[in-house]
């Protein structure tokens, strides 16, 4: 089944190192306050954190009382940084293997462009017709995050 993609581009007024840093900060997390009835995060909590930060494992609960975990597979804090979301509670697990969110960054003179990219991986074509709803609320959440960041 093909995945399905949302990207936003925006301008973040900070170098993308300390972007990073904010992004293993999980006390921050909860920043995250979805769209919608795409749920916010409540607290997120490192199960594992490697000292090469991949392979790092973060448990993630959300405002609805579901969870998940999300590992961090890429982290070039100058270029690009990837998370997999995976080990869905029901109903999600039913409708997606894992996503992929990856965060590329470009130094621009007032700080740095960041393309934040989520990729949801359906299983079949239920789990498919379910998540493009799913993945429009997420590009909405995504862009009122972006306003957040740069408001706050």
């Amino acid at each position: 089944m093909k995945p399905i993609e949302i990207k936003i581009v925006g301008l973040i007024r900070k170098p993308s190192p300390e972007i990073c840093q904010e992004i293993l900060d999980t006390e921050r997390w909860s920043e995250f306050k979805g769209y919608s009835i795409l749920p916010g995060i409540k607290s997120a909590q490192f199960e594992v954190k490697t000292p090469q930060i991949i392979g790092s494992r973060i448990k993630v609960q959300n405002n609805d009382g579901s969870s998940h975990i999300e590992e961090i597979i890429e982290w070039d804090v100058s270029n690009r940084i990837a998370l997999r979301f995976q080990e869905f509670d029901s109903p999600l697990r039913n409708l997606a293997t894992h996503f992929i969110e990856t965060w590329e960054f470009r130094k621009s003179s007032d700080g740095t462009e960041a393309s934040r990219i989520m990729t949801m991986y359906p299983k079949g074509v239920l789990g498919w017709l379910m998540l493009i709803p799913i993945s429009r609320l997420m590009k909405k959440a995504f862009e009122e995050n972006l306003r957040q960041t740069n408001n706050g």
